[in-house]
């Protein structure tokens, strides 16, 4: 596929991903205008103190004026009232997607609203941070991690095919699955594990025999890769879990079982049950390192990530 080129790209939403992008974007000279949106006045101007941008608005709608490419990088839970916002300005022809992690729901939200004559197509860049905000983002997020499309019935090929050149051009790999799919994937790579590490931190928060100063101490030994995933913005995953509902119960559900398993072979002394799982657990984590999702260093490969930055 060639470079893709887009005249003007309208970001509505300028936190760690559409900052990122708009970084990329940038330094890939992928158009000729991007324009910026954010309701937050704050958000919006430290976006134009960083230059992220060429104009900068508060009002969608007026953000994805005879734009070709308009990314909606908002909380799943605001996705249709920015589709309500931006529908009547679209151009005609337009490519019309988000970052959402939830796809169900955003299509849902979103297809109802979107005009016949532009390409609403669904997708989520899996990459990020626990960091938040238009300061959070740098070039080369999206690099060798994967984005998945959900496209709808009908979804007009060559505009597809622009879309993935797009996010390929941004060191993206690309694949498509049905929403449904993709939020019961979703829900136990990425959503169930920020649901525990939220729980864990709160469960150490509440310990009435365990001082604040010595989970901060010894944190070395395990909490601290926990509290990272739940520094994660309260907003999005609020907003995640509210819309990924019955993917996140029924992965809550499995976990809840394998926990009471391991519980048992604790409890009964099972050193062959916790030796298996041990060792199946960890070969998924080699796995992961060989797919090059990771890299085999300590702290999660978290410093190899800062050193993109």
């Amino acid at each position: 596929m060639s470079t893709p080129h887009f005249d003007r790209i309208a970001l509505i939403g300028i936190g760690l991903i559409g900052s990122s992008i708009a970084r990329d974007v940038r330094e890939l000279s992928l158009a000729g205008e991007v324009v910026i949106s954010s309701r937050s006045a704050e958000t919006l101007r430290r976006a134009e103190e960083l230059e992220l941008g060429n104009r900068y608005t508060a009002s969608a709608a007026e953000a994805v004026r005879d734009a070709d490419l308009v990314i909606v990088s908002v909380p799943v839970g605001a996705s249709e009232e920015v589709a309500k916002q931006i529908a009547g300005n679209l151009k005609p022809g337009a490519i019309v997607t988000d970052v959402g992690s939830t796809k169900a729901s955003v299509i849902a939200q979103m297809a109802p609203h979107m005009p016949e004559n532009v390409h609403f197509i669904p997708g989520h860049p899996l990459a990020g941070t626990e960091k938040s905000g238009p300061d959070a983002g740098f070039t080369g997020l999206f690099r060798d991690r994967w984005c998945i499309f959900t496209p709808l019935p009908g979804t007009d090929q060559a505009a597809l095919d622009k879309l993935k050149a797009f996010w390929m051009a941004l060191g993206s790999l690309i694949d498509e699955m049905d929403a449904q799919h993709h939020d019961k994937v979703l829900a136990i790579v990425s959503h169930l594990p920020h649901i525990i590490a939220y729980n864990i931190v709160g469960t150490a928060d509440d310990l009435e025999t365990v001082t604040e100063s010595e989970v901060i101490k010894y944190s070395a030994s395990g909490f601290r890769d926990f509290t990272r995933l739940a520094a994660s913005d309260p907003t999005m995953w609020r907003d995640v879990c509210l819309h990924n509902k019955d993917a996140i119960l029924e992965m809550l559900a499995r976990f809840s079982e394998d926990l009471a398993y391991l519980q048992r072979a604790i409890r009964w002394g099972e050193g062959d049950k916790l030796f298996e799982l041990f060792t199946r657990t960890r070969a998924i984590r080699r796995s992961i390192v060989q797919a090059g999702q990771d890299v085999d260093a300590p702290d999660f490969g978290r410093h190899a990530l800062d050193q993109k930055k």
